[in-house]
């Protein structure tokens, strides 16, 4: 077994380096690398190719080097985690002062002080009304919280959910994602509680249907399930909704969406529970994305962004809706050893504070409009795009076939791997995979955003 220290092997590269490919990805490094992973990890987890992925070793800012040395653009933000930037100084110098005074706490027992911290200033920044929390870890367990939330208040215990609906594979979450090939191994142990209704995609509307008839369809639909009219469908207590489909492909609903799902929750006595689990905190150019509709769900998930880079989500909710589980006795419904983590918690204490001082929504509007310059200017022309389309830093197009305009994964899949020789990391979204996505940190410079768009024309 190797001893060697993995830690400053590779140098951090600079906040606004630009791509620096010196060996062709994957290099030797990441190859040895890889190599040593498939023989311990469950095979089920990372996909190993010929030309992706590559092991990371260091990143700050929106750049990442790998261990081969070569600097990537990292127009991920790790799965939209690091939308202020990896390594933001401050986090790190929050996280590791909290590591070195109190790395642990006893989740529901004895609470650290900078989990409070974290509650109160979360609860100060959330939509009006939203006033109590549950720390979780990630993002599956956030939406798992809920949903047994919306369940104990309302006594329901269906869900509404969309086509196309990403919201994690905890049994409790994988039971409102639509995603059939991650549904179907574990058909037999799910709750089968979820009733999905057609996404208003306006990408894609059937031929001689306006937006707004597509819309109309798509509420129609959400009315019959909730009134009960819908066949095999429970009784309905939430519909769960991403304001912006994130996996599901950068999917951005017609406006209107989240106010007609509001109305309708409100008519027939359900809990409407928005996932912003990507979206939140100033992805789409507003702190939240409901903020584009002035609305307020009665839950909220949140997570990716809220932690900088360390591992914290939460549930916010109506402090009516969630006084449904009632006082803890000593034995909290629902808890886990690391919630609140106190290295977390103080990393996102940090990631709050920089959000709101640096205005990170008012930056991620800017960069979003200088990104989608730059990509009309690339792939105007390009007979195999279609629907270039986002919302502040949350950008997508998808890639087809010219001759029958019917999706292209496996373009989509080589312009991943192009843009990787190229010294840029993006990933392929979409049910199919024909979507590459964009979630580049708000900090990107004009000249990484130039490196971006440029890699995903090749």
């Amino acid at each position: 077994m190797s001893t060697e220290p993995i830690n400053d092997l590779i140098a951090p590269p600079a906040p606004d380096a630009l791509p620096d490919v010196r060996v062709s990805p994957p290099g030797p490094a990441s190859r040895a690398w890889l190599a040593r992973l498939a023989a311990v990890e469950s095979p089920n987890v990372t996909c190993v190719g010929p030309e992706f992925p590559v092991v990371w070793a260091a990143a700050r800012g929106a750049a990442v080097r790998d261990v081969d040395g070569n600097t990537y653009v990292d127009a991920t933000s790790a799965f939209g985690v690091s939308l202020i930037g990896h390594a933001h100084p401050e986090i790190v110098a929050a996280a590791s002062a909290q590591v070195a005074t109190l790395a642990h706490g006893m989740g529901d027992v004895h609470p650290p002080s900078v989990r409070i911290a974290l509650l109160e200033r979360l609860v100060a920044l959330a939509p009006e009304r939203l006033s109590h929390a549950v720390l979780c870890t990630g993002g599956a367990e956030a939406v798992e919280v809920a949903l047994k939330t919306a369940a104990l208040a309302t006594g329901k215990a269906g869900v509404l959910s969309f086509d196309g609906a990403y919201h994690g594979l905890a049994l409790g979450a994988l039971d409102v994602t639509s995603r059939r090939d991650f549904r179907t191994p574990f058909w037999s142990m799910l709750g089968r509680n979820a009733t999905f209704a057609p996404f208003p995609d306006p990408r894609h509307p059937p031929r001689g249907v306006s937006p707004e008839a597509v819309l109309e369809h798509c509420l129609g639909a959400v009315e019959r399930a909730l009134a009960g009219r819908a066949s095999g469908s429970p009784p309905i207590g939430a519909v769960i909704v991403e304001p912006i489909q994130g996996r599901g492909g950068t999917r951005i609903p017609p406006d209107g969406l989240l106010t007609g799902l509001r109305a309708l929750c409100d008519t027939h006595g359900a809990l409407l529970v928005f996932d912003e689990i990507m979206t939140g905190l100033g992805r789409t150019g507003r702190l939240w994305a409901c903020d584009h509709e002035g609305l307020v769900p009665d839950l909220l998930c949140v997570g990716k962004a809220l932690g900088g880079g360390f591992p914290v989500s939460a549930c916010l909710g109506r402090a009516d809706v969630v006084a449904a589980w009632g006082p803890s006795t000593g034995e909290a419904l629902h808890t886990s050893t690391f919630l609140g983590h106190p290295v977390a918690s103080s990393a996102a204490l940090a990631a709050l504070h920089v959000t709101v001082r640096d205005d990170i929504p008012g930056r991620a509007s800017d960069r979003g409009e200088v990104l989608m310059r730059a990509l009309r200017d690339r792939l105007g022309a390009d007979p195999r795009v279609r629907s270039l389309r986002g919302r502040g830093l949350m950008i997508g197009f998808d890639l087809v076939d010219p001759s029958t305009g019917s999706p292209d994964p496996a373009e989509a899949f080589r312009r991943t791997c192009a843009a990787l020789r190229r010294g840029v990391l993006v990933l392929p979204a979409g049910v199919l995979g024909e979507t590459i996505q964009l979630l580049p940190p708000a900090c990107v410079t004009d000249a990484q955003i130039a490196a971006i768009a440029e890699a995903v024309a090749a």
